[in-house]
């Protein structure tokens, strides 16, 4: 089920992580899963370090705006 040429490249990634082919698709699997699952009562957007660098603050749900693009006047 997984194209040839996809499979023999995750091989050789594995063996160069010095880990089996199973263990390298769990880990695999588990990153991605992970990556596009929010964190539980933290907003998915500033959870995002490709869009928001900062450390996601508590009062977030609140203050989104003001994050993102700064303080109003």
């Amino acid at each position: 089920m997984i194209p040839e040429d996809l499979k023999q490249a995750a091989i050789a990634e594995a063996r160069k992580r010095g880990v089996s082919f199973g263990e390298f698709v769990r880990q695999a699997m588990a990153a991605a899963l992970d990556a596009t699952r929010p964190r539980s009562g933290q907003d998915s957007l500033l959870c995002d370090r490709s869009a928001y660098r900062g450390a996601v603050p508590k009062d977030s749900s609140t203050r989104l705006d003001d994050y993102l693009y700064g303080d109003k006047p």
